[in-house]
């Protein structure tokens, strides 16, 4: 997970809906049914992400049957008022439709084990105790966390009992060691890693490497220059370590 700060004031039809919020979860559920600029706005959210999942760091458009879907981050059942507020929405990884489709039939192959994640993962369906929640909006929120071998993410054992406590909550809740995710980010790590090896012994640079891994890459698109991250930044940070903050902060000091 990664710090994500809403830029802007989002687009405008938002804005007008906001100008009469809902005041009850039932109110809340029909507005959005009912608002029709939903494509607009997940745009826009996922231009702010470079793509990514706001949770998982998943690159949903790599793997068309999973596709997006606007997130609430606090929940339209919890703070209806919030339904339309630009800083409570996000692009979370997981269409409600054709990617729920798609996962469910991957669940027959984990042993009934959940495998939705982030935004449609069950804990973050039902209330959520946002004061143990880590949320994207925090700006040390990728601190909490810290990756394994394995493709597991687990709190930072670096932080107080408090703070690891939430950042358990938090990977629970999201359901952020889904069996799905947990098999990319283990290729992830081992391709990496091999990478690293190799360009170890090679004596090759590795703040080269660093940077065709880390830094935003795009094409034009009109009328925007849409840039991307590759998947699961926050894992790859991770092992390169302190080469990885440098070259954050010399090429793209925003990630950091």
């Amino acid at each position: 997970m990664r710090h994500i700060a809403p830029t802007g004031n989002g687009p405008r039809e938002l804005a007008e809906a906001n100008h009469n919020p809902p005041s009850t979860a039932e109110e809340a559920t029909r507005c959005w049914d009912n608002f029709r600029h939903t494509q607009k706005i997940i745009e826009r959210l996922l231009e702010d992400q470079y793509l990514l999942c706001c949770y998982s760091e998943l690159r949903a458009d790599l793997r068309p049957p999973l596709g997006y879907h606007i997130e609430h981050i606090e929940n339209k059942s919890q703070a209806p008022q919030r339904t339309f507020e630009w800083a409570n929405l996000a692009g979370s990884a997981l269409d409600s439709k054709k990617g729920l489709s798609f996962l469910a039939k991957q669940r027959e192959q984990s042993n009934g084990e959940e495998i939705n994640f982030g935004g449609h993962a069950n804990g973050k369906q039902n209330a959520v105790d946002m004061a143990q929640f880590i949320s994207i909006r925090d700006p040390g929120c990728a601190s909490y966390f810290s990756y394994i071998s394995d493709g597991k993410i687990r709190p930072n054992l670096r932080k107080n009992t408090a703070d690891q406590a939430r950042a358990a909550y938090t990977i629970q809740l999201l359901n952020l060691n889904s069996p799905f995710l947990l098999v990319l980010r283990r290729q992830l790590w081992d391709d990496l890693t091999n990478l690293i090896i190799s360009h170890e012994q090679q004596d090759w640079s590795l703040e080269h490497l660093c940077m065709g891994e880390l830094l935003p890459y795009g094409r034009r698109t009109a009328p925007h220059y849409l840039l991307r991250l590759n998947e699961f930044f926050s894992l790859t940070r991770q092992l390169f370590g302190p080469i990885a903050d440098a070259v954050l902060q010399a090429h793209a000091p925003q990630l950091r």
